[in-house]
């Protein structure tokens, strides 16, 4: 961790405790989990005790105190995307990488995720690679997603049934942060 970095992050955003969100989001973005340095750094620059840190940083599920691998795999979970087999879909993932959803690849290749909705329940079932939204996927062609990504060949075997596209969306919504209503 690069405590210069931290400090830039911080003064971006403004030293006052009410940015400690937006701090973490920025941290996350950075080193793509939140270190425990920076944690206390942050705490330490804006005057707020480090349990305050830890509880906004293990309260929302978008951020993460241990490494992410360096492709990170969503794979919706919502009603829409359910009922058109994202359990299915998640499943095949896991056997593929051989790891549960929430965890990360020994190798730090890939994490796996399985999240409540991404706001894209017109493409269901939809997959996130690296923030790239992929519609209409079959569990076959999820797989197919992650061993091109997995091979160090600059092209990989054409899948036998591909996404049925590559999702031209700025950016899916990950709700899966957002606390259950009721």
């Amino acid at each position: 961790m690069n405590n210069e970095r931290v400090n830039e992050i911080i003064d971006t955003n403004g030293a006052d405790p009410t940015n400690s969100l937006a701090i973490l989001q920025d941290i996350q973005r950075e080193y793509n989990f939140l270190p425990r340095e920076a944690l206390e750094l942050v705490a330490e620059r804006l005057d707020v005790p480090v349990g305050k840190i830890y509880q906004l940083a293990t309260f929302f599920k978008a951020f993460s105190l241990h490494p992410k691998g360096d492709h990170i795999c969503k794979v919706c979970l919502g009603t829409a995307c359910h009922v058109k087999g994202g359990p299915l879909i998640l499943e095949a993932v896991e056997r593929e990488l051989d790891i549960k959803s929430g965890e990360t690849t020994p190798d730090g290749k890939f994490s796996l995720e399985g999240v409540r909705c991404l706001g894209a329940c017109a493409l269901a079932p939809i997959i996130v690679i690296d923030e790239e939204p992929y519609g209409e996927v079959t569990p076959e062609a999820a797989v197919k997603l992650v061993r091109k990504l997995n091979s160090d060949e600059a092209e990989a075997a054409p899948a036998e049934k591909e996404p049925k596209a590559k999702v031209s969306v700025k950016a899916a919504v990950d709700l899966s942060a957002v606390p259950p209503a009721g």
